[in-house]
């Protein structure tokens, strides 16, 4: 099962994404911010760190800096709202994929689903 941190501060967003990613077949663990992803990552084992670029205490993009270089073969995908950012993030982290909100879950679940070539287990896609 592929398993994802989800870091993401709107309370209400992260419950979201976490439930419409679990009812697709992935396992998440998500927490408020990129300090509390940070020992997560350097003690567990994720395929995919899925964060919010604009965060308290540690933004997105340096969580990402740290898991690519904790965990190099996890994958990364930013989601944010800022499209400012998502030129900051492309280049702080170029392997990275941004998804930039709104968004559908189903496009959600389909970019995971390019990123690990799975299909997912309900009728989101």
């Amino acid at each position: 099962m592929i398993r994802i941190l989800l870091a993401e501060d709107d309370d209400s967003m992260r419950a979201y994404l976490s439930r419409a990613l679990e009812k697709s077949g992935y396992e998440v663990v998500a927490v408020a911010n990129g300090a509390q992803a940070v020992p997560h990552i350097d003690t567990d084992n994720f395929d995919l760190l899925l964060t919010d670029i604009v965060m308290p205490e540690m933004d997105g993009i340096e969580l990402a800096q740290h898991a690519a270089s904790a965990a190099p073969d996890m994958r990364i995908m930013f989601i944010t709202g800022f499209a400012a950012v998502t030129l900051r993030a492309g280049q702080a982290v170029p392997q990275a994929k941004v998804l930039s909100k709104p968004f559908h879950l189903r496009e959600l679940v389909l970019e995971v689903e390019r990123m690990f070539g799975t299909e997912s287990l309900t009728g989101l896609t």
